[in-house]
């Protein structure tokens, strides 16, 4: 079969978003799937985007997770969070295999767009040790929520983490753990509803090797770039994502 110009095309602006995806995660130990999903739902659809993303989204949370491990918050705050997401998730999953493709796709580029103004808008909005328990398990729902039905939690998930103004080590631990916990509770219901096939863990498989071939460019280009430089960056990305979507 004869695959058309269109057909590569698409295939390097996806692996392209997958090698940002990487240099992100490298960069700041997260936020891959809110570049790679989006390019990829553009192309295949808000399924295929998820399940591409879910052999990383596990195994590369899973590592830096265990290699974070001491640096694991005490308390029941990161444990609430978690187990939030993994219902959150779960719940998420099942309308990935309900909803129409095109309502996904449009939520999801009003949540990148919501993302884009508060991160623009508030960039030193900050919450405390308090108030971060009390909304643990709401935010938890929220993002699992959002990473079940779209493949992005990052609007809720990493701007509530990264408003608790945690050393490096410690935001890397949590979200690890976050996203462990979402991941889990999606892979048996992605297999259930048959979203999830021996073909598309293939797929995910290789995206996979593709962001853990570019972890590395992401730490080098960290020591180079500022934060807030390699932030304003990906906003743009973003934004241009969000407009050809709405088109």
């Amino acid at each position: 079969m004869t695959m058309s110009p269109e057909f590569w095309l698409h295939l390097a602006l996806c692996i392209g978003a997958l090698v940002i995806g990487g240099v992100l995660k490298g960069a700041t130990g997260a936020g891959a799937p809110i570049v790679a999903v989006p390019v990829i739902s553009l192309f295949y659809g808000v399924q295929s985007a998820i399940v591409a993303m879910v052999v990383s989204n596990l195994l590369s949370n899973v590592l830096q997770g265990w290699r974070y491990r001491a640096d694991l918050p005490k308390g029941p705050f990161v444990w609430t969070l978690a187990g939030g997401g993994l219902l959150g998730a779960a719940l998420g999953t099942v309308m990935l295999a309900h909803v129409a493709p095109d309502l996904l796709l449009q939520t999801m580029a009003v949540i990148i767009m919501a993302y884009i103004v508060f991160r623009v808008s508030r960039p030193d909005w900050g919450l405390s040790q308090q108030a971060a328990g009390r909304l643990a398990l709401p935010v938890g729902v929220a993002g699992g929520l959002l990473q079940g039905a779209t493949g992005i939690s990052a609007p809720v998930s990493i701007s509530f983490v990264n408003a608790l103004r945690m050393p490096r080590a410690q935001f890397v631990a949590t979200v690890s753990l976050f996203f462990s916990a979402m991941t889990l509770a999606q892979i048996p219901f992605l297999v259930g509803y048959g979203i999830l096939t021996l073909h598309g863990l293939v797929i995910s498989t290789g995206a996979f090797l593709v962001i853990l071939a570019a972890m590395p460019a992401g730490e080098a280009l960290a020591r180079r770039l500022s934060a807030a430089v390699f932030d304003r960056l990906i906003l743009a990305l973003l934004g241009v994502i969000v407009l050809k979507i709405l088109i």
